[in-house]
């Protein structure tokens, strides 16, 4: 999976530029004009990185980045700021609160990238936490692949296991039965998409009640709920 960016910058022409370029390197890409939009979007998907202008129409990007940090789900996610403000105080007080890296207007969008990159090769090695709470009763440890409902360990298969971490990896995205079959199973032709079905069903019986975070998506695939 592609990490996923998010860009919020009230110029077109910036957010077009930024977006473009990311997608270029490999990224993955959701832009938005304002902050309300983007802080509307993290009730479903959490982005790996958000590269944050300061000068938002409705509101000042420090208080946007402040948002981020208080908050659990988003408190670990970096921030590189992109703003036409580069005095020294701007520069100071933006990474005082949290911000993981500060790019002045006008920029080359190349550095804008490499910093990207930099900035999640960083935090990929800072990270620390291995547990994933898809609800406040289920939880995943990726180091002991175990999951616990309620604090009581189900007892899943290895495969059943990997599909749910994989659809935890983005919450409300919607992965495919191809998609799905290619991550467990690469190239062999002998997997067909009714396998994925089966898992799913057998995934949510050990789950009980809280198999109702895994969503089908009629025709497409399978999502974990937001």
């Amino acid at each position: 999976m592609s990490r996923l960016i998010a860009v919020v910058d009230d110029e077109p022409d910036i957010r077009e530029l930024v977006a473009l370029h990311l997608r270029k390197a490999g990224f993955s890409v959701r832009a938005f004009p304002d902050a309300g939009q983007f802080q509307k979007s993290l009730a479903g998907t959490v982005p790996d990185l958000v590269v944050l202008d300061l000068m938002l129409p409705d509101a000042d990007g420090i208080d946007v980045c402040k948002d981020l940090k208080r908050d659990a789900r988003t408190a670990q996610v970096p921030v590189v700021m992109l703003t036409a403000r580069g005095d020294e105080l701007d520069r100071v007080l933006g990474l005082e609160i949290g911000a993981d890296d500060y790019v002045t207007k006008p920029f080359s969008p190349k550095e804008l990238v490499a910093r990207v990159k930099v900035v999640l090769r960083r935090h990929g090695r800072q990270e620390t936490s291995e547990t994933v709470h898809l609800t406040d009763e289920v939880v995943m440890d990726l180091n002991r692949y175990e999951v616990t409902v309620r604090g009581r360990k189900l007892d899943l298969t290895t495969t059943e296991f990997k599909l749910l971490q994989i659809l935890a990896e983005r919450r409300g995205w919607v992965f495919s039965r191809e998609e799905i079959l290619s991550r467990l199973w690469g190239d062999e032709k002998a997997v067909i998409d009714r396998t994925v079905d089966v898992h799913i069903t057998n995934l949510r019986k050990k789950l009980g009640k809280s198999g109702r975070v895994i969503e089908n998506v009629r025709g497409v695939g399978y999502k974990l709920r937001d």
